[in-house]
């Protein structure tokens, strides 16, 4: 089933990207030529697909885990929705989670 999310860049214009059950925001963000770099490829070796949840999505999201506030914790804008986005997988639950790029 096709699934989408809004994600609003700096400048605030906002992307409706598509993708499966499954994909992760931050391969469907570089898809859509997104700057968001996903330097480890989601192995939560990095924090550079660092994106903020709208805060009426955020309750909808797997608590964050371990590894991910380890990574967290070296972001610079973190904001209290901040997630990776390899971390958020497309699903029913989130069909149209909106998130924005940290300035």
């Amino acid at each position: 089933m096709i699934r989408h999310a809004i994600v609003i860049d700096r400048d605030g214009i906002a992307h409706n990207i598509t993708g499966r059950d499954g994909d992760s925001i931050m391969q469907l963000a570089r898809a859509a030529d997104l700057p968001v770099a996903g330097e480890c490829n989601g192995s939560l070796a990095c924090a550079t697909c660092h994106m903020i949840v709208d805060p009426d999505w955020a309750d909808r999201l797997d608590p964050v885990g371990e590894d991910e506030e380890a990574m967290l914790d070296t972001v610079f804008s973190l904001k209290p929705t901040s997630r990776l986005s390899c971390q958020i997988r497309l699903s029913p639950a989130l069909d149209g989670i909106t998130l924005n790029l940290p300035a």
